[in-house]
């Protein structure tokens, strides 16, 4: 596996990138946003928000809109609104600093199982009434009309629209469309909620059921 490390400090790259590659991936290291957006996003982004030229967020979200490649931020903010940011930006993990090595790997294995889990997916296409999902391009539509979704609130619907009528509790949900190691407040999950249910134009779509989470209602042709 192949890992763009994007990092301005030499400091904290050079044992990255030599821990990193005793671990068997092949590393390749830029200093500077503009570089990292000039690059190939390879197999995985690891990428440092604190860069001497552009805001690292900048930079995910240029990733993100050309690439699908998982990206793990690493940022030496902790409050809970940049997590959320990060992750609606399209980031699929972090780590604040400092973090151990290991810890590091152990994220990275974890994404990587995660992305693995995904693309072995057998439906690329689920098609529930007029709600049409395209795992392939990340696409959706209502009624033929193409929904203009985050990645983040693309991720909520494609889980919930992978079953159905399935109750799916708030911590599954956290799990699997954030984060496996999510300590964030539980409310972004009802802010995404509330704004998928206002792009797809009909709050019955998408149904609360207190206490345990939420589901998808299952919709006629």
């Amino acid at each position: 596996m192949h890992i763009l490390l994007v990092e301005d400090d030499t400091g904290i790259a050079e044992p990255l990138v030599e821990g990193l590659q005793r671990q068997g991936y092949d590393v390749t290291w830029v200093r500077t946003g503009h570089e990292a957006m000039d690059e190939d996003p390879r197999d995985l982004v690891l990428l440092d928000l604190g860069l001497p030229d552009v805001d690292g967020e900048v930079v995910a979200a240029r990733i993100r809109e050309r690439s699908q490649v998982p990206i793990i931020i690493v940022t030496a903010r902790s409050d809970e609104i940049d997590r959320v940011t990060l992750l609606d930006l399209g980031a699929d993990d972090y780590l604040v600093k400092p973090f151990g090595f290991r810890e590091l790997t152990a994220r990275i294995r974890a994404l990587m199982r995660r992305v693995s889990d995904r693309a072995n997916v057998v439906e690329q296409e689920i098609e529930i009434g007029p709600l049409f999902v395209d795992h392939r391009t990340r696409t959706v539509r209502l009624d033929g009309l193409e929904i203009s979704l985050t990645p983040k609130e693309y991720d909520l619907l494609a889980f919930l629209a992978s079953d159905p009528g399935a109750v799916l509790s708030r911590d599954e949900i956290l799990r699997s469309v954030w984060d496996e190691h999510w300590w964030g407040s539980t409310k972004t999950l009802d802010v995404h909620i509330a704004s998928l249910r206002r792009k797809l134009g009909d709050a019955d779509l998408i149904l609360t059921v207190r206490g345990v989470g939420y589901q998808l209602a299952e919709l006629a042709p």
